[in-house]
């Protein structure tokens, strides 16, 4: 299943990179200069030789400065932890920088608030690369989950990049799955159920955590998150029960490939035609409140 945007007809977006590391370069900077939709325009990054080995191989400028970089481009795409977004990206929009942001937000609620606010009053295009939300599998199971009513469901979002290697960042390790893998979870969780009024979780958020979610329709979710597990492959899964048969979502087997095309015309669609999308800094902050509603016991 292959997602096929429409042809490209318009000028490229130019988009400055934030951030230099493994993320940035094995997503961001390639997805972004691969085009026709976004050209890499420039990188910056706080680390001077990180930002040239990550523009160097799409010959995009390297910017000495946070400033410098706004002063290059027309939209900016952030690959740095979430305090660091929470920091820069208001700045960005109050120059009227169109904004792909990650998940979360910030490293808390008060600071997505922020940079939500910042984006809602300078009127930019936003953008969350909540990376799953691009791929046409998952597009097509949230189209059958309007019509299918569920009474529970259980999901899973299972990894063990915490166990060690280049993405056993330190605020991952700090905050553990919850920041981390929580936004994506949930977001699918809160658009195939219904939206999510409580959570309850048990567990520690660096090792394994169950989340209990109510839903506003009665219905009940289980989530299951871990970063810190031993599993071949990233796993996530989620189970829709109802009086029809199960519907079930499942990235084993999805090629995550077929999102960035997806993604990237999305997001310059957004910005040419100057449309909100729907998956934007004030969908960031829902999720955030939901992370900060979560309850221990």
């Amino acid at each position: 299943m292959t997602a096929v945007p429409a042809p490209w007809t318009d000028r490229p977006v130019e988009v400055g990179l934030v951030g230099a590391g493994p993320w940035a370069r094995a997503m961001h900077a390639r997805v972004l200069a691969a085009g026709p939709e976004t050209r890499l325009a420039a990188v910056w990054a706080r680390r001077t030789e990180a930002a040239r080995e990550t523009a160097a191989p799409y010959a995009a400028h390297v910017a000495d400065s946070f400033e410098e970089l706004l002063d290059r481009c027309e939209a900016v795409a952030f690959a740095v932890p979430p305090a660091v977004q929470a920091e820069l990206a208001p700045a960005a929009a109050k120059r009227g920088k169109a904004l792909l942001l990650e998940k979360p937000l910030g490293p808390d609620l008060a600071a997505a608030r922020r940079v939500a606010d910042a984006v809602a009053e300078s009127g930019v295009v936003s953008q969350l690369v909540l990376t799953k939300r691009y791929h046409p599998a998952t597009r097509a199971f949230l189209e059958a989950a309007r019509s299918f009513e569920a009474v529970g469901a259980r999901s899973c979002y299972l990894h063990g990049a915490f166990l060690g290697g280049e993405f056993a960042t330190a605020w991952r390790l700090e905050h553990g799955a919850l920041l981390d893998l929580g936004p994506h979870l949930l977001d699918l969780l809160d658009a195939a159920v219904g939206p999510v009024t409580d959570i309850r979780a048990t567990g520690d958020p660096r090792r394994w955590l169950e989340l209990t979610c109510a839903h506003e329709n009665g219905a009940v979710s289980q989530a299951s998150l871990s970063g810190s597990v031993a599993v071949p492959r990233a796993q996530t899964r989620v189970e829709l029960f109802g009086a029809a048969e199960p519907l079930v979502y499942d990235t084993a087997g999805l090629d995550h490939e077929e999102c960035w095309p997806v993604l990237r015309h999305d997001f310059a669609t957004a910005v040419r035609s100057g449309t909100p999308t729907p998956v934007d800094a004030g969908h960031g902050l829902y999720l955030q409140s939901l992370l900060d509603r979560v309850v221990y016991g």
